[in-house]
């Protein structure tokens, strides 16, 4: 039984090949990873300490990008993630303006 959950490397894989696929899944994941906090996360912070938060997220996201290359679905969850919070937000943009 193949457990291959990695769709995003697949579809990357065939279409890109190996050339700059680091690359490829560090910028998607960066994206995903920026797109989340700002969703779910964000408070208005000072500019300093928002450039600070996105230095450490570009550090991390360096690390999950090593994890995407073992085929570890780690780009499909942070596109989950991103989209279940982008509807948390949608609703709740809704209610609010419902509620006024």
């Amino acid at each position: 039984m193949d457990t291959n959950f990695s769709l995003i490397f697949d579809f990357i894989l065939d279409y890109y090949g190996t050339s700059n696929i680091f690359w490829i899944f560090y910028v998607l994941n960066l994206i995903f990873g920026a797109l989340s906090f700002q969703l779910g996360f964000a408070r208005k912070l000072p500019l300093i300490k928002t450039i600070f938060v996105y230095i450490m997220l570009a550090v991390g996201t360096y690390i999950l990008t090593i994890f995407s290359i073992l085929k570890l679905p780690i780009t499909e969850s942070l596109l989950v993630v991103a989209i279940v919070l982008a509807i948390y937000r949608l609703r709740l943009y809704k209610q609010r303006q419902a509620k006024e």
